[in-house]
């Protein structure tokens, strides 16, 4: 049993955080859970992201938190306040959908000003024009939504939405009726926005370049679980599972045996071939693991070349396929054991391009390398990842 003054330093920890927190949040549809028992602390005026692939449970948390869907159990809190059980419109919180859900009938001022005017709100018009000058969409005030391009009113749903002054955003997948130039030019506005307004913005996305380009915080969800959550940057270099470092880019997975750890580095006997993982990048405690490197972080070189990756030069490559993509060239090498590894070589001009059958040596520094748990399935992630 804890002690009172245990007690009393939870709900002081508690009341001192006045942004969304989920505590062991379950969702289920009969047999089906949706989303297990989940926790989730987002902090006021951060851009967070909910990724992960289609059933994963993000837009069902997502749901739960508008009020549109009743959790089996668990709490939602926002600015201190339970809201768990609240209707949808008694809480503080708005959500854009990938719809927008325009009104047709009205032109782009209305739709701005329809939350201020039910609430009888005064100085409307003060207010409708910030925010048309914020989405900068002020030449546009009295077109109608279908005179809109669709990057347009993507961000009329956001003027309207925003004018509330929610606690919260809720952006469920926004961008995915657009097409991927104005998908990308729309990343970089949702950010702006968001940095002007400094509201929480929660964002719900299948698109992995989605979640990183715009959040501070990214959860990876799968299976109604969070796998791994933290900055873009952190979860790319350091992914702890290998449902994240497939879903999240791509990575090479290759079977080996710990042989030894000393301090900060762990020595892996990679099929013959002895290298070393940083202790903090290693998530095992078996003695076995998959030996984790992103493919731009392999660099590919002549037999006997002297490669700038001391440390893991692995030899026997032989090329088995080149694509020129542009701003890389991609290779797929066949190593002794039989495993094809996936290398990206930037395009900078200052190497030749190797060619289908030639013998190739790889090398990569070891700060760059993880080691995961050999009991997770290498594939995972892979089928279910968007680039």
């Amino acid at each position: 049993m804890s002690s009172v003054a245990e007690q009393d330093a939870t709900s002081s920890e508690s009341q001192a955080f006045d942004g969304l927190r989920i505590r062991s949040l379950t969702k289920s549809f009969g047999a089906f859970t949706a989303v297990q028992d989940l926790d989730l602390d987002v902090p006021r005026g951060s851009f967070f992201a909910l990724l992960g692939p289609s059933g994963c449970g993000k837009t069902t948390t997502l749901r739960m938190v508008a009020g549109l869907e009743t959790p089996t159990s668990g709490t939602i809190t926002l600015a201190n306040q339970d809201i768990t059980w609240k209707k949808p419109y008694q809480r503080p919180v708005n959500t854009v959908f990938q719809s927008y859900a325009l009104f047709p009938h009205l032109d782009i001022y209305e739709n701005v000003a329809f939350g201020l005017r039910r609430r009888k709100s005064s100085d409307v018009d003060t207010h409708v024009r910030e925010m048309l000058e914020l989405v900068e969409l002020e030449s546009q005030a009295r077109k109608r939504p279908a005179q809109l391009s669709g990057g347009q009113q993507q961000r009329v749903a956001l003027a309207r939405a925003l004018i509330n002054k929610p606690e919260v955003l809720l952006l469920d997948e926004p961008l995915g009726a657009l097409d991927l130039k104005l998908r990308r030019a729309m990343q970089i506005e949702l950010k702006r926005i968001q940095v002007d307004v400094g509201l929480t913005f929660i964002h719900v996305t299948h698109d992995q370049e989605e979640a990183m380009t715009m959040a501070d915080t990214v959860a990876v969800m799968n299976k109604g679980i969070i796998e791994q959550m933290g900055a873009p940057d952190e979860l790319y270099e350091n992914p702890r599972s290998t449902f994240v470092a497939n879903f999240l880019g791509q990575s090479n997975l290759i079977d080996g045996t710990i042989k030894s750890r000393n301090g900060d580095l762990v020595t892996v006997d990679m099929h013959g071939i002895d290298v070393s993982v940083p202790a903090a990048r290693t998530h095992t405690d078996s003695d076995r693991g998959w030996v984790g490197i992103r493919p731009e972080k392999v660099l590919i070189g002549e037999v006997g070349e002297e490669l700038d990756a001391p440390g893991n030069t692995i030899p026997g490559g032989v090329v088995t396929d080149a694509s020129f993509v542009g701003v890389s060239t991609q290779y797929l090498v066949r190593m002794p054991w039989g495993q094809e590894l996936q290398i990206f070589e930037q395009n900078t001009g200052r190497r030749r391009l190797f060619h289908v059958g030639e013998k190739v040596e790889l090398s990569w520094r070891p700060e760059y390398a993880f080691l995961l748990d050999i009991s997770q399935d290498a594939h995972a992630g892979q089928d279910e990842a968007v680039s």
